[in-house]
């Protein structure tokens, strides 16, 4: 697989990566499997997709325990992408960014992990209650320990930007800004996908600007883009597409054509490639600081979105997309 680099620090990774949460949070509860997602995981190694991205809450703490599992046996394969910031309780979720919970938190997954170094330590969330540049400084301290390779800031929660009048990501770049005069960013994770391209605007821009790697959230629309879910079909209750307004049965009636034409730009790369595939080259064309980061919890669905390292999309393939019908069901 293609190597690509995250940030200043020239770190390298698979151009594709594995985002881990669906193994144990997100999504329907009743499909996960312990042993299947282990075996997905080994599997996306031996195929070159080596970020793996996980984060302390998902489970909470049993992702990074999943994972785990694998680090014991193959540190050296892996590139290992965590995050911090955030408290799950029964029905809620908190920030807390207070430094002492931060070296915790950095100790405690490095247990889970099993391993002496995470490669990307990334902010979860900003917690309102602690100035950012007093939690970055916490973590810049886990670089200089040696217990943190480089920082990074996710901004997938970003969407609350639209509830003002300024463009979706005004707000995190004015964040990155004041991280930077801590520590660098070497990389941002937020959502890029064909049907969310917003980030394509200011903050893909200005990653590219300043050396930092981008890596893209949901390549594949939270499973929409791959053409394999049924509108009507409905969701487990502790699914988030559950409550997603993109995902109602008639807002994914009406995105049909977001799909059909993706597998019609498939269908001219020949027999055996898939809309997913298209969707995720889609993303790797954005420029070569981007790594997408689709989520899979079975081999097989790790073994297609790998493949999507091999598919070069052509300026007409690129035109069409860019002229696909914006997605409905907005979150304004």
């Amino acid at each position: 697989m293609e190597r690509r680099t995250i940030g200043a620090g020239s770190l390298s990774v698979g151009a594709v990566g594995l985002g881990c949460m669906p193994m144990s949070w997100g999504y329907s509860g009743s499909r996960r499997r312990g042993e299947e997602s282990v075996r997905a995981v080994h599997r996306a190694l031996d195929l070159g997709s080596t970020l793996l991205d996980t984060a302390d809450m998902y489970g909470p703490f049993t992702n990074e325990l999943l994972l785990g599992r694998v680090l014991k046996e193959r540190r050296e394969d892996a590139f290992v992408s965590t995050k911090v910031g955030l408290l799950v309780g029964e029905q809620h979720i908190v920030a807390n960014g207070r430094p002492s919970y931060v070296r915790r938190a950095c100790d405690a997954s490095l247990r889970r992990l099993q391993t002496e170094v995470i490669d990307l330590y990334q902010l979860h969330r900003a917690d309102p209650e602690v100035p950012v540049e007093e939690t970055w400084g916490a973590m810049a301290e886990l670089v200089q320990a040696g217990k943190v390779r480089a920082l990074g800031l996710c901004a997938v929660g970003a969407r609350g930007g639209r509830r003002s009048d300024g463009p979706l990501h005004d707000a995190t770049i004015g964040q990155l800004r004041r991280l930077q005069q801590v520590f660098p960013v070497s990389a941002v994770e937020a959502e890029l996908s064909v049907w969310s391209p917003e980030a394509l605007d200011t903050l893909l821009p200005w990653c590219a600007e300043r050396g930092v790697g981008f890596l893209a959230a949901m390549p594949l629309g939270n499973g929409f883009l791959t053409g394999t879910l049924t509108p009507g079909e409905g969701f487990e209750p502790d699914d988030m597409r559950a409550r997603h307004p993109r995902f109602t049965a008639e807002m994914m009636a009406a995105n049909q054509p977001v799909v059909a034409g993706l597998r019609r730009v498939a269908a001219r790369h020949g027999e055996g490639v898939t809309a997913a595939q298209v969707a995720l080259a889609w993303v790797l064309a954005q420029g070569r600081h981007v790594v997408p980061v689709p989520g899979a919890k079975q081999e097989r669905w790790v073994a297609e979105n790998a493949g999507a390292d091999g598919l070069r999309l052509t300026p007409r393939d690129l035109a069409e997309v860019a002229d696909l019908p914006a997605a409905q069901g907005s979150w304004e």
